[in-house]
């Protein structure tokens, strides 16, 4: 149905590159920059974080998918399976995002305080056969062992010792990740523990979390191969009054352990909040940085993320901050509303078209004119750059890289989920 000629999307592109060439763009070079940044795939868009530790996937913890639309993945094969198909409609080399409840144990119980590295052999074998990297996370909900709304900040030190030993377990795996793969696996923590009404105490589980941190991040590892990484989130389901770790929580604790960086995750603070006022200002001190991509939606933060003005801001930050080099993007929305894998690439070249349309602004002349003291100049280029012809680099972008330009894509989704995901049942 939707067919671009390749002639014409050169045509588009030499009048696009000669535009941008009097503004000093140079599009070529553009192009070959975003061929570095490596977007983190999430793998739980494919299977509603359901895992594979049993049939009864998620429960609890603050997180929930909504929606069944049919053909989610239900065990490994069938996750990578539409991750390679998503992963062939993107344009560039990525990375993809696992959660520790997709360990593959053969059928056999095993803790999660007791995952070792051969339990995801299969998520690296498949990684380095296409050339991709892994990021990692603990998995601190769907547990009986989080069922009182509290892991690493219990007070139960029966249960705290069980998600210290996780958090233990899942550093080593990531860090053998990076080191089989030879590639930064950034091994992010996120727990849910908070409260629904109003605490009387606040400081103490805050305390018992920063001596619960302290323990797991204490073994050393090669920062070539391991980024440990801690987020925030400002409410949740089960946690609307109280979240333990919040962003002031963890953005003072990362101050004070120059070996863990910060995520932000765009869905985690109030919805009228933009994160990418926070981007510099992290940066001022730290590294490195993480971000969560997601679009939030009233209080809700797991929405497929678009090309708008949110996303553009990110990456515009990023981009006028000089920091694609220093910054981990991840993405992280779950929709089952509708065909995951569109959920996945619609997302992905959102984020992708994002970074290409503020790596292709000529911010040069804004800063010229700030720095001269011309406002007015500044503010009509920023104006005007809106409409210079991104979207003829963005379609040569994707035809160099061998993938469908415009809407093409979902030409070959529709034909995957009349051949694949219509047999899952």
């Amino acid at each position: 149905m939707f067919v671009f000629n390749r002639d014409k999307v050169n045509k588009a592109y030499d009048a696009a590159k000669e535009v941008y060439a009097q503004y000093g763009v140079d599009t070529e070079k553009v192009m070959e920059e975003i061929k570095k940044v490596r977007i983190s795939l999430h793998c739980w868009q494919g299977d509603d974080v359901a895992g594979f530790e049993s049939s009864a996937g998620l429960s609890g913890g603050g997180i929930m998918a909504t929606g069944n639309y049919p053909g989610r993945a239900r065990n490994g094969a069938e996750l990578r399976q539409d991750l390679n198909k998503a992963l062939s409609l993107i344009p560039g080399k990525h990375k993809v995002n696992l959660h520790a409840i997709y360990a593959e144990t053969d059928g056999k119980p095993v803790g999660r305080d007791a995952l070792t590295i051969e339990h995801f052999q299969n998520w690296v074998a498949w990684a380095g056969e296409k050339g991709i990297g892994l990021d990692f996370n603990p998995t601190y909900f769907s547990h009986p062992q989080a069922d009182t709304g509290y892991t690493l900040a219990s007070p139960d030190s029966g249960i705290r010792k069980y998600w210290i030993e996780h958090g233990k377990r899942c550093r080593e795996i990531a860090a053998k990740m990076g080191e089989q793969l030879n590639t930064p696996c950034v091994n992010n923590i996120w727990i849910p523990d908070g409260s629904k009404d109003i605490p009387a105490d606040r400081h103490t589980k805050r305390r018992i979390l920063k001596e619960a941190l302290d323990e797991v991040l204490t073994a050393e590892f090669n920062p070539e191969y391991l980024v440990d990484a801690v987020e925030s989130k400002l409410f949740g389901i089960g946690s609307e009054s109280y979240v333990v770790g919040s962003h002031e929580f963890y953005m003072g604790y990362v101050f004070s352990n120059p070996k863990v960086i910060l995520c932000l995750d765009a869905g985690h603070f109030h919805p009228m909040e933009n994160i990418y006022d926070k981007i510099s200002s992290i940066l001022s001190y730290k590294e490195q940085l993480l971000l969560h991509v997601s679009r939030g939606v009233r209080w809700d933060s797991d929405h497929v993320v678009l090309f708008n003005d949110d996303t553009l801001a990110i990456m515009h930050e990023i981009k006028r901050s000089n920091a694609f080099g220093r910054v981990h993007i991840a993405l992280d929305f779950f929709d089952a509303s509708i065909n995951r894998i569109t959920a996945w690439v619609t997302g992905t070249r959102a984020a992708l078209k994002s970074i290409l349309y503020a790596m292709l602004e000529p911010t040069h002349l804004l800063a010229e004119a700030e720095n001269s003291g011309n406002l007015g100049n500044r503010l009509a280029l920023m104006d005007e750059f809106k409409g210079l012809p991104f979207a003829a680099v963005w379609n040569r972008y994707c035809q160099e890289n061998n993938v469908p330009v415009g809407a093409a894509w979902l030409d070959e989704i529709k034909n995957y989920e009349n051949t694949v995901l219509s047999d899952r049942k």
